[in-house]
């Protein structure tokens, strides 16, 4: 794994060059699911202590075998809203909240449990049915919307690309989210982080602003 780590943060760092970034302005996000309880305290020995987790139950079973760890659990897939509770308990983070039926739940059960969490709204940029997340015209009514619940804190955007490999299909998708954080920004919100870009994508995801990759398999190897 070590390896693999050093192969990615050569791949930021040359990407990072190649957009006059910093290096240091992209957070790496393992991307744990569907790999062991081994494979994350192995990861979290090279430093790591946020993983991603698509699943509120995977998250829930990661804290009942590693509580004692220190560990933080990143929701990054669809969120049902009859999971709200379980999200409110163990997450850390939210990076897919797309609804404002979702944002009423979590903001209930976060008021019972005393916590505030930060999110990242999901903007689609994709034009595949199967990808979640707000049109970006309707980013701007929805933060407005956003505002009675107390409980969450918006602090940037998420996005997926299309799963192509067509360069300039997915540079489209992840320039639109850029530009919709800007709007956000330009709107008086205090939203700085950009996550997109995952194994396959995340070189392209930095040349376009991101501040945050979503790597799994090229850290953890196949799944």
């Amino acid at each position: 794994m070590l390896q693999r780590l050093k192969s990615i943060q050569t791949r930021i760092t040359a990407a990072c060059e190649r957009s006059q970034r910093d290096p240091a302005q992209v957070v790496l996000l393992p991307v744990s699911k569907t790999f062991n309880d081994e494979a994350v305290l192995q990861a979290k020995g090279l430093g790591f202590v946020r993983f991603g987790e698509n699943r509120a139950a995977d998250i829930q079973a990661r804290v009942k075998a590693l509580g004692d760890e220190g560990l933080q659990w990143v929701m990054i897939g669809y969120v049902q809203s009859n999971k709200a509770k379980e999200i409110a308990r163990y997450a850390a983070e939210v990076q897919s909240l797309d609804r404002i039926s979702l944002a009423e739940a979590l903001d209930r059960r976060l008021q019972i449990e005393g916590r505030q969490l930060n999110v990242l709204i999901q903007i689609k940029t994709a034009a595949e049915s199967a990808k979640s997340g707000l049109e970006p015209a309707e980013l701007l009514p929805f933060l407005s919307a956003l505002k009675p619940y107390h409980s969450l804190r918006p602090v940037g955007l998420m996005t997926m690309a299309t799963q192509t490999t067509d360069e300039t299909e997915i540079r489209r998708c992840f320039s639109l989210a850029r530009r919709s954080l800007v709007s956000a920004q330009d709107a008086g919100m205090d939203m700085h982080r950009l996550s997109m870009g995952m194994s396959n994508d995340f070189e392209l995801a930095i040349e376009e602003g991101s501040t945050e990759i979503r790597v799994g398999s090229a850290l953890f190897g196949s799944r």
